[in-house]
């Protein structure tokens, strides 16, 4: 039997496990949950809402049952590029790699943006750009520091987060029982916004078009794939974090969303900036919106860290496939790849020069198509997945062996390919997300037929460079 190992050492494991957990709760919990929660509720109602958010965590955890079986055989930098290259055929793994990595590219640009916007509150009047220019040169150098740096700055980053959502639980929570008053002297609501609004006030389109929506805010978890190539003792960190981000992300999005349900009308909550401002001052929390407005500028700036860092590794996973010019995957003494960070520093702060010179043509063209990057990464892990365990188990390889397996297989991955899929065709009957369509895709068929064009005859070449780099990781002594 053919076996799967990691043979690269370039990349340094020193990432502990509250390092991956923080990392993957960096790319989920931003703007999405703190602003975006408003629309979200006035959309599908309160129950609509919380229901949106199960769904969205259901897909989550199945793809993440996925990426842990994948990712615990084979710790690799790369991740779902690797396992797509591997297991699906090169020209997949090439289209899916670059636009993930466009995805972050861009992403990093639109958080240090909306940075310098924040920063108008409490500086009026000074030139944005200089703000993108500070914040994207701090990421930078904790990059460039080390890995373990990065980890380092992403766990403070994401536990003020977290840290501002459980105090947000408790004090909303017990607004809401009643155990603490109303500035404005209202009544405790306990659940009389949920019976008054009904089931789903806008009807089933409300719902489906906002668990779109709710879906996307989930994407993020995919990075502990992408840092388990630098994590120490994979086998044991990746299962444990990818069990904490799945759980303990749906306890604080779910539990948020019903308390903001729960104090705010529904049909208020859509015209709103933030419900956590509101829920804040109404309890009387001193200077809650600037305390807000700190939590917001961190939740960005820990997307921003967090999607530097992804696109980083897999310029340095597409140049190791020989899908990307050799000196991306040259890493130096601190095992950062140097190179892959600084064109991918190039690349956020030229899209954001393009939000300026060409706002409503490259820059929108760029947003769109990034926003199909994450998706079509999920949809890759579940593929891959189904598709390793047949090759596996065709080579005589023991299921008993994997030290984390996906549970009632091929059910799940399956379930959550389908569900994966349904969530990107369903993006067409969304107004407002439909282009990301019209741009996403023609971008990844044209990386596809310049592959298979332009490297024809380098699918072998690039199959057995990444056969070389795995070897499934057991339990066998």
């Amino acid at each position: 039997m053919k076996v799967f190992d990691q043979q690269q050492n370039e990349l340094k494991r020193t990432m502990k496990s509250r390092h991956l957990f923080m990392i993957s709760l960096g790319g989920i919990i931003g703007t999405g949950l703190f602003l975006g929660s408003g629309y979200t509720i006035s959309q599908a109602g309160p129950i609509g809402a919380v229901m949106a958010y199960l769904v969205g965590g259901f897909i989550m955890y199945l793809t993440m049952l996925c990426l842990g079986e994948l990712s615990v055989a084979m710790p690799v930098s790369g991740s779902f590029q690797v396992y797509t290259t591997r297991f699906i055929s090169p020209a997949a793994g090439f289209a899916v790699g670059w636009i993930y990595w466009l995805g972050w590219a861009v992403t990093v640009a639109l958080e240090l943006l909306s940075s310098g916007n924040l920063m108008q509150r409490w500086f009026p009047g000074s030139p944005i750009w200089l703000w993108c220019l500070l914040f994207g040169l701090v990421l930078f150098l904790m990059n460039a520091l080390s890995a373990r740096a990065f980890g380092e700055t992403e766990y403070w980053f994401s536990s003020i987060k977290v840290a501002a959502i459980v105090l947000f639980i408790i004090l909303g929570g017990g607004a809401m029982l009643g155990f603490i008053d109303m500035k404005d002297g209202q009544a405790a609501p306990m659940l009389s916004h949920f019976t008054e609004a009904g089931w789903l006030p806008n009807g089933i389109t409300g719902f489906l078009l906002t668990a779109i929506t709710v879906n996307f805010a989930f994407q993020g978890t995919e990075l502990i794939g992408i840092a388990a190539g630098e994590s120490e003792q994979p086998e044991k960190t990746i299962p444990k974090s990818i069990r904490a981000t799945v759980f303990r992300t749906l306890f604080f999005f779910v539990l948020a969303i019903f308390i903001l349900s729960a104090l705010i009308p529904y049909k208020e909550a859509g015209v709103i900036e933030s419900p956590f401002v509101v829920v804040f001052d109404r309890i009387g929390i001193p200077y809650a919106a600037d305390i807000m407005n700190f939590v917001i500028l961190t939740a960005l700036l820990s997307v921003a860290n967090s999607g530097l860092y992804a696109a980083t590794r897999m310029l340095w996973s597409l140049s190791r496939n020989k899908m990307a010019i050799p000196a991306l995957g040259r890493v130096n003494k601190k095992g950062v790849p140097m190179n892959a960070l600084i064109l991918t520093m190039v690349i956020a702060f030229l899209s954001l020069l393009s939000s300026v010179v060409a706002a409503e043509t490259v820059y929108l063209w760029l947003i769109s198509a990034a926003g199909l990057g994450a998706q079509m990464g999920w949809i890759s892990i579940t593929a891959s997945q189904l598709a390793f365990r047949k090759e596996y188990v065709a080579q005589g390889g023991k299921i008993e062996d994997l030290k984390f397996k996906t549970p009632l297989y091929p059910f799940l991955p399956l379930l959550g390919l389908i569900l994966n899929v349904t969530v990107l065709v369903s993006l067409s009957f969304d107004p407002d997300q439909r282009v990301a369509l019209y741009c996403g895709i023609p971008f990844m068929t044209v990386c596809y037929l310049y592959y298979k064009l332009r490297m024809k005859g380098k699918d072998r070449l690039a199959e057995e460079d990444t056969w070389k780099n795995l070897r499934v990781k057991t339990g066998e002594r």
